[in-house]
């Protein structure tokens, strides 16, 4: 009897007392626990567009800015939801000749557009951890810009035989708003980017495929416009 109580008292090797959820893979450590919550945020950036057309509608680069608020929706496993509204402002200009009448170098449209949008985003974020407060996140989702005016203050450089031509191909040659003579105002594009996050701070970039077609078509002819854009831009977390 003596020696069972022996036994019984003898302490069990360290490997016997050690914890079981270390060798669990759903383990998590304990900064890694899903959580819950919402981040607000300030964005301005730099956005260049590449307006791509065919036929007669003149296509252009513009450059300009955004600005606005985003808020984030914080997801578990390191996935947020971000949403927002931004006013977007962008400038370009384009001469447009016409090779087919008179001297191609003389005879042209010179467009000066100026364009007003808001836009709308919808994107998921991915975000992994590198060091402290540094973090690197990679983004994609839809977003919409809502055309508010696009004033194209164009001047023609035309001979009147010319000129008469350009107006009865339906070619506007007075300045007008392309909203709302022949471009839709709804513009749907697909974002893909990335950035770095430190503390509060956000330094990202990306790239923004056109979806839709931007021209209003007639039933005699076709027309296609797509509007492709990157941007470069700086975030600030309010909370």
């Amino acid at each position: 009897m003596g020696l069972c109580a022996y036994a019984d008292d003898v302490r069990k090797p360290d490997y016997q007392l050690a914890d079981n959820s270390f060798f669990d893979p759903t383990r998590k450590k304990a900064e890694d626990a899903y959580h819950f919550g919402m981040e607000y945020r300030i964005e301005l950036a730099y956005v260049q567009k590449d307006q791509r057309s065919n036929g007669t509608y003149p296509g252009m680069y513009m450059h300009g800015a955004r600005l606005g608020g985003t808020f984030t929706f914080l997801l578990p496993i390191h996935f947020s939801l971000q949403t927002g509204l931004f006013y977007t402002f962008t400038y370009g200009h384009h001469a447009q000749h016409w090779p087919s009448v008179g001297d191609p170098e003389e005879e042209y449209i010179q467009h000066r557009v100026m364009q007003h949008q808001l836009t709308i985003p919808v994107k998921m974020y991915y975000t992994v951890p590198l060091w402290q407060k540094l973090n690197l996140f990679f983004f994609t989702g839809p977003q919409l810009h809502i055309g508010l005016a696009a004033k194209d203050r164009l001047t023609t450089y035309l001979t009147d035989e010319t000129r008469a031509w350009v107006e009865q191909q339906g070619v506007p040659v007075e300045p007008y708003d392309r909203y709302t003579a022949e471009q839709c105002r709804a513009n749907v594009q697909w974002c893909i980017g990335a950035g770095i996050e430190w503390d509060r701070f956000r330094f990202q970039g990306g790239y923004d495929f056109g979806l839709n077609n931007l021209i209003k078509n007639t039933p005699d002819t076709y027309r296609f416009m797509s509007e492709w854009e990157w941007h470069l831009g700086v975030a600030i977390r309010l909370n």
